[in-house]
């Protein structure tokens, strides 16, 4: 084997740091999913925190997933995110709720 085929283990590798968030140009369209306990009013309550959020929200967008044993709901939808800022304040706001478990 020649010098050429070895890599420096000790050099930093090139690849991202795990730690690093993912860098986002913003606006975008931003797709969430929402999971809490199921119930008839779960999408309604979450539909209601994204609309203060995002004004063109289209409430029609909206899918509703039942956990295998029915007793979670996922919601999925897609927002217009303008900034940091505004998902961080959605996020607090759903978490505020006491109905939401996970925002991914």
């Amino acid at each position: 084997m020649t010098d050429k085929n070895l890599r420096d283990l000790r050099k930093a590798a090139t690849v991202e740091s795990p730690s690093s968030p993912p860098t986002i140009t913003f606006p975008c369209d931003y797709p969430i999913k929402v999971v809490g306990d199921a119930a008839e009013d779960f999408a309604a309550v979450v539909c209601q925190v994204v609309s203060r959020h995002d004004t063109t929200f289209d409430a029609t967008t909206l899918e509703v997933v039942e956990s295998r044993n029915a007793r979670f709901q996922s919601v999925r939808l897609t927002m217009r995110a303008t900034g940091e800022l505004q998902l961080k304040a959605l996020f607090d706001e759903l978490k505020a709720t006491g109905r939401v478990h996970m925002v991914v």
